[in-house]
């Protein structure tokens, strides 16, 4: 009878296949042939006796059974990772290559001004800034770190708070000089309001004070998808911008822009808390580790 160390490889090489979607895209990661991916997959079905993979000539599909095992294996390899990393934690110097990914604004204005100070710091030490919106798989594209505007880190994953993200209802003394300044959330509806326009839900601005909720339908006629684009637009007097709080601090306090609604929270699926997460694992790598305390004590400084 087939022991679970005997199926162990079995069982990375199957997580393998699912992560990269196919026999052949996991053969060409792991260097052997599509037909010894196939017959460890099937060895490892024969020593549970279930089918994990339904197999067509487009695609494969996980079977219920499947999907149970491949969230186990998948637990199996990210603790082999772990083991080998252990080197990487005995090291007194970090290096490395860090990949992070984290939202286009939040990239670009707050942590890429620490950056040169850390490489500075930390001359073995690599850093790859990936900035985008979109959630990213931190598995399955090897990014050690991910930061996301969330409430709590999501299941598998471990994280901790970074700082806390508010939306401003923003416009420059000119504009509000010649248009009035909104006193209430539906006044908003009478202003040129420059939005992100990505979903008609974009142009549905939502506020709360105490138990009160108010949804005001804005428009305007500059529609931008990008913060930075936004507050040189509110800049250039051309209407109320809604803008995370982190790239307002500089213009309101030179009274370039002014803040309107204070008395309101503008309620966005940004706003919230900014939090770093990581796979969990107990012996983070110490470029790792020297990135997180690093970034952790720059924004208490210029954010705390």
């Amino acid at each position: 009878m087939n022991t679970p160390l005997e199926n162990l490889t079995d069982m990375a090489v199957f997580a393998c296949v699912v992560d990269a979607g196919s026999f052949s895209a996991a053969a060409r990661q792991l260097g052997v042939t599509p037909s010894a991916v196939s017959r460890q997959v099937a060895r490892l079905e024969a020593a549970l006796h279930v089918r994990l993979l339904e197999r067509s000539t487009r695609k494969l599909r996980l079977t219920e059974a499947g999907s149970a095992a491949y969230g186990r294996c998948q637990t199996l390899v990210a603790a082999a990772r772990e083991v080998m990393a252990l080197s990487d934690t005995q090291s007194a110097t970090p290096s490395g290559l860090v990949r992070i990914s984290m939202p286009k604004a939040f990239g670009r204005q707050v942590i890429h001004p620490l950056m040169p100070a850390f490489l500075a710091r930390y001359p073995e030490v690599d850093v790859q800034l990936i900035i985008t919106d979109r959630v990213v798989d931190l598995f399955e594209e090897a990014v050690d770190l991910a930061i996301r505007p969330t409430d709590a880190p999501p299941p598998g994953l471990a994280g901790r708070p970074l700082m806390p993200v508010h939306h401003r209802v923003c416009a420059s003394p000119n504009y509000l000089r010649t248009h009035g300044t909104p006193l209430h959330p539906r006044d908003l509806a009478q202003h040129s309001c420059l939005y992100l326009g990505e979903d008609e839900r974009d142009r549905h601005w939502r506020f709360r004070q105490g138990g009160d909720e108010v949804t005001v339908r804005v428009s305007g006629r500059y529609v931008a998808n990008h913060s930075e684009v936004r507050l040189d637009g509110a800049l250039q007097h051309l209407g109320l911008a809604s803008l995370p709080d982190f790239t307002t601090r500089q213009a309101l306090a030179s009274g370039q822009l002014v803040s309107v609604l204070d008395d309101w929270t503008h309620v966005t699926d940004y706003a919230g808390t900014a939090w770093l997460l990581y796979p969990p694992n107990r012996y983070l790598a110490p470029k790792l580790r020297v990135w997180i305390d690093f970034v952790v004590a720059g924004l208490a400084a210029d954010f705390g």
